[in-house]
């Protein structure tokens, strides 16, 4: 106890701490249940407004709370999610682009390919003719994280994934490679492919 602070006031300070905490955890939980919502349902028509109302939230209250703890807005997140599942669809092979397109949520081809060809670097069609058999024998779990769509931001070209400064993705114009820490960069260029595929 500091000198001047008496016990009722000190007392008071450690209830409001306590009461903060619980209520973040409890925003936390929130934005986990609309995260995790937005997994489980990433083909179903979901906007910001249908999630927020889920959580007895206004839409622009859940945006500013979930860029807040994950980064990025509850649309681009859902964005991902949708395209690292088409990711997952193309390389499979046996859907054609416009069947994967409606399959992962989309329902215009246009608006799907231009997603895609922003996270990606590549359109759809050239997606699933190069990569293919990009994970072929790979766990899963590194196959997820390996090809886990990156957003550019707008005006920057790096951004870390994890806060750390040597986990920074890269991106160049008309791709978009990744470097993270411990793992090689896979690239068009790297494959022998060339570079001049439209």
């Amino acid at each position: 106890m500091t000198l001047g602070t008496s016990p009722a006031t000190w007392h008071d300070r450690a209830v409001t701490s306590r009461s903060a905490d619980s209520q973040r955890l409890g925003d936390l939980a929130l934005l986990r249940r609309v995260r995790d919502r937005m997994d489980r349902e990433f083909a179903q028509p979901l906007d910001v407004e249908a999630l927020a109302r889920g959580i007895n939230v206004s839409a622009g209250h859940l945006s500013r709370q979930f860029k807040a703890a994950y980064g990025e807005s509850p649309y681009s997140y859902l964005m991902t999610r949708r395209i690292e599942r088409a990711m997952a669809l193309l390389r499979r092979g046996d859907l054609s682009v416009t069947e994967v397109c409606f399959e992962v949520g989309f329902s215009s081809l246009g608006t799907f390919s231009t997603r895609f060809t922003e996270l990606v670097g590549v359109p759809p069609s050239v997606y699933r003719r190069e990569h293919g058999d990009a994970t072929v024998g790979m766990a899963p779990c590194i196959a997820k994280r390996v090809t886990r769509p990156v957003r550019t931001r707008p005006g920057g070209n790096e951004r870390s994934e994890t806060g750390d400064p040597e986990d920074v993705v890269r991106t160049r114009p008309g791709g978009n490679e990744r470097s993270e820490t411990g793992d090689p960069v896979r690239n068009r260029e790297a494959s022998g492919a060339s570079s001049d595929v439209a």
